[in-house]
């Protein structure tokens, strides 16, 4: 097995990768004890070698692989990459180049939405992953065999997958569609948290607005406090506590006292912070309150045609292979009944234009006789 420890053999490696069409990468890291993730291995498969690169080595400078990830012509698989790509982004600064996510391949050939990686390398690959090292402490050394091998699978069956996709893709002539899908993973935007918009990420339920901007001063800064400490979000306050103030809107000790999600050891300058950002917070005036998700209750005038609209997703979900969710999520359903069709490239191409036959009544619904399959179409 290939454990790159030293800059020499990382270099040499990363010279030869760049060399081939594509490569294929994971990541194991920690989070649970700080707010940013802590790399402890990475993981690239080249078309014919894989390795192992340990980023806590020491001297290991990892900007050869920052400038493979950068590599505009050479494609880099990831499954389900989000949080991957997220730590390149903090380490490095920017988002790797022609990124290709098999997560996002395969709900485009019939595998549902969201599939997990071990789901593809059971269907694809043949083969089962060793669950008895997935909980490994990957800051741990050193690190077993058992242990090494299972994290070099994780890129080794990936390179089976993205070819098995990729093909299945083009035969099902749905590349463009995937390209479209991918389009946000380039944006570093995607991977940014913004203290102001920390408040979104809660479950806050029909909370009135005024506490609701409570909320959002409180979570922007606990956001803060957590990303200066280098902690988790729970160890400021756990969302629990955060809820609680915004509606209790303490303004002393005694108030707080009170509150049974509240965590007692909370440091005094911390407790003070909270009283200040809770007497601001209610300062605030209506107009600048923010707005909350839309509640589950569709307008009355378009419950019919949801309906039918769900019905239509169904049918087309069925026949194209696609999940429901990944075509259309009921805030689209309701503003394709409303007449405000969001849906565009693939989408409109699947589902979208015989929607908007189907609000204005172009398109019609039957029952094959035969197989008793629902039918839609059009005078």
């Amino acid at each position: 097995m290939n454990i790159i420890t030293s800059q020499p053999a990382l270099v040499a490696f990363c010279d030869q990768v760049a060399k081939d069409e594509y490569i294929t990468v994971d990541t194991e890291f920690i989070r649970e004890k700080t707010y940013f993730p802590r790399l402890c291995l990475l993981q690239i498969a080249g078309e014919n070698e894989a390795v192992i690169i340990d980023p806590l080595a020491e001297g290991l400078d990892l900007l050869p692989v920052f400038a493979l990830l950068a590599k505009p012509d050479l494609v880099k698989v990831f499954h389900a990459c989000r949080q991957d790509i997220e730590i390149f982004f903090l380490l490095s600064g920017a988002v790797p180049n022609n990124i290709y996510d098999t997560q996002i391949a395969a709900s485009m050939c019939g595998y549902g939405e969201s599939v997990s990686y071990e789901n593809l390398v059971n269907k694809i690959v043949g083969a089962e992953l060793d669950k008895g090292s997935r909980y490994t402490d990957w800051a741990a050394r050193p690190l077993s065999t058992r242990q090494l091998e299972y994290a070099l699978c994780d890129v080794t069956h990936l390179r089976k997958i993205y070819e098995h996709l990729r093909a299945d893709l083009v035969a099902k002539g749905r590349s463009s569609w995937v390209r479209e899908e991918q389009v946000h993973l380039a944006d570093p935007t995607f991977y940014k948290t913004e203290p102001a918009d920390a408040w979104k990420r809660l479950r806050y339920g029909t909370m009135r607005p005024k506490n609701l901007a409570i909320l959002r001063e409180l979570a922007s800064w606990r956001e803060q406090e957590a990303r200066k400490c280098d902690v988790p979000r729970g160890r400021v306050l756990k969302d629990e506590a955060l809820l609680e103030l915004a509606v209790a809107m303490p303004k002393k000790s005694a108030d707080l006292a009170r509150m049974r999600s509240f965590d007692k050891s909370v440091s005094k300058t911390r407790i003070e912070e909270i009283f200040a950002i809770v007497e601001r917070a209610s300062q605030i005036p209506p107009s600048e309150y923010p707005q909350a998700n839309k509640g589950s209750r569709s307008p009355e005038n378009i419950v019919g045609a949801l309906a039918m609209l769900q019905l239509l997703l169904k049918v087309k979900a069925d026949t194209s292979g696609i999940a429901a969710l990944i075509i259309a999520g009921k805030d689209e359903l309701e503003e394709i009944a409303l007449g405000n069709n969001p849906l565009s490239g693939w989408r409109m191409d699947i589902f979208g234009n015989d929607a908007d036959l189907l609000v204005s009544g172009k398109l019609k619904l039957s029952l094959n006789p035969e197989n008793k399959q629902v039918i839609f179409w059009q005078d």
